[in-house]
């Protein structure tokens, strides 16, 4: 059954305001520095009530039974969201809380994937999982939405394989709606930070993979953090044996398969990459340092020639911008063809606008 035009109505009222406080909950946490909290929150402090006023109106209304699912989903996403900017604007009351301020942010990437399942359905919604700069291709959305709603072999959107945010060692995949399932697509595996989770780290890669048809694998590992604090590395293995299985099943452009990663991520990408037998063919390590490993003798042997795409910012308070320069000098020192990218307003947070540019570097001809 269709939507009455009130409910219709209600939806447009609710979805403009809704994308627009997801897409500066996006501006925050991409500038994200302690000092600048009550700044910050003085930005998204409105998005409050300008999302509270459609929401009641449109959980007043009666809802055919058969659109409940859109109607409960929506609801959860602009109830979440308001959780997101009351907690925000609470733990910026004291900007030293940088656990509080972090904490609310982290409830963005369970908002995005509660919301991303309506895409098919609303226009608005799907554009706004695009970069920025593609979401008035209409072409491009009507690929997508045909490719959400197909029924035939290729399985695609997000997927998850034993991943669930109390498990470790899982991952997270993203294949394009819009793919044909037999072009090999280039694959970005993404690390999360420490104590991160893959499920959650997905959703910093969703939009430019969606927007290009990339397939993206966003593993968890196994420990609340990568294999870089000394021991055994026990993530290298299960790591080649996810991307077997994704290769398994859908064709990889072996020539463009890249290894990133945030903070300890990015410490690991290039730990990991660096590593023999591995099959990743560019690096692009964000925020994190040098393993000691890789300072020692030998420890850069594999890094001639190989594509680093360096990314650092100015403000980072956990490591200060001059690793970067340790890191930039060494890889370059030993042979490594590296583009580095010193971001002056990035504190310590994933700079999700530099996403389009790894990924045309990605494919262009080295």
């Amino acid at each position: 059954m269709s939507p009455s035009p009130d409910v219709t109505d209600a939806i447009g009222r609710l979805l403009s305001p809704l994308l627009g406080t997801l897409e500066r909950v996006g501006w925050v946490q991409r500038h994200l520095y302690p000092p600048l909290a009550p700044k910050l929150a003085e930005e998204l402090a409105p998005g409050h009530d300008a999302l509270a006023e459609p929401l009641r109106a449109l959980e007043a209304l009666a809802w055919p039974d058969d659109l409940h699912f859109m109607r409960d989903r929506l609801v959860d996403v602009a109830r979440q969201t308001l959780e997101l900017v009351s907690a925000f604007v609470d733990a910026a009351k004291s900007p030293d809380d940088m656990i509080g301020l972090y904490r609310a942010l982290r409830r963005f990437a369970r908002i995005q994937e509660t919301l991303y399942p309506l895409a098919p359905v609303f226009e608005p919604v799907s554009r706004w999982f695009l970069e920025p700069a593609r979401r008035d291709d209409d072409d491009l959305v009507r690929h997508l939405r045909d490719g959400g709603l197909r029924d035939d072999h290729v399985r695609a959107g997000v997927l998850h394989a034993k991943n669930e945010r109390d498990a470790r060692g899982g991952f997270s995949l993203y294949v394009p709606e819009q793919w044909d399932g037999i072009t090999p697509a280039p694959l970005v595996v993404a690390l999360h930070g420490g104590h991160g989770h893959g499920r959650d780290f997905l959703w910093s890669w969703l939009r430019d993979a969606r927007s290009r048809a990339v397939l993206v694998l966003a593993p968890t590992s196994r420990d609340r953090t990568w294999s870089i604090m000394g021991g055994g590395d026990v993530d290298a293995e299960p790591l080649l044996e996810m991307i077997a299985s994704v290769a398994a099943r859908y064709p990889i452009d072996t020539t463009r398969v890249l290894l990133t990663g945030m903070s300890d991520g990015a410490t690991y990408a290039m730990l990991c990459g660096l590593r023999e037998g591995m099959p990743f063919t560019h690096l692009a390590p964000l925020c994190g340092v040098l393993h000691p490993f890789l300072l020692a003798p030998g420890g850069l042997a594999r890094a001639p020639g190989r594509p680093v795409y360096l990314v650092h910012g100015a403000l980072d308070w956990m490591f200060p911008v001059y690793t970067a320069h340790l890191t930039r000098d060494a890889l370059k020192a030993a042979g490594a063809h590296v583009v580095y990218r010193e971001i002056e307003d990035l504190s310590h947070t994933y700079p999700r606008d530099e996403n389009p540019k790894i990924l045309d570097w990605l494919m262009a001809d080295h």
